[in-house]
């Protein structure tokens, strides 16, 4: 069975940019990023901001700025999902808080 059909598992959206070559665009992530989301959907993706590490590959800032563009098509909610509130569910979860 692949991880992504497992309903318990999730994925971490990070580490993109620092795996990427050094001028990479948008255009670059957006097939991983379309790729995670078809598998884990919106409800099971975390972003990452993999920080310290992502400023030997463009930066924080450049990461979220890409980041939140690979995902503006999704609806809001979809979106605070991704960037916080899967992972406060998820995390809660596991420390049997929910």
């Amino acid at each position: 069975m692949p991880v992504a059909a497992r309903p318990n598992t999730v994925c971490k959206l990070s580490g993109l940019a620092t795996e990427a070559k050094p001028d990479w665009t948008v255009g670059d992530l957006r097939p991983y990023v379309d790729h995670l989301l078809e598998c884990f959907g919106p409800g099971r993706l975390l972003w990452g901001s993999d920080w310290p590490v992502v400023e030997r590959a463009r930066g924080y800032d450049a990461w979220r700025d890409a980041a939140e563009e690979l995902v503006r098509h999704l609806p809001q909610v979809d979106r605070d999902a991704i960037f916080g509130g899967n992972a406060e569910r998820v995390y809660l979860e596991r420390r049997g808080r929910r």
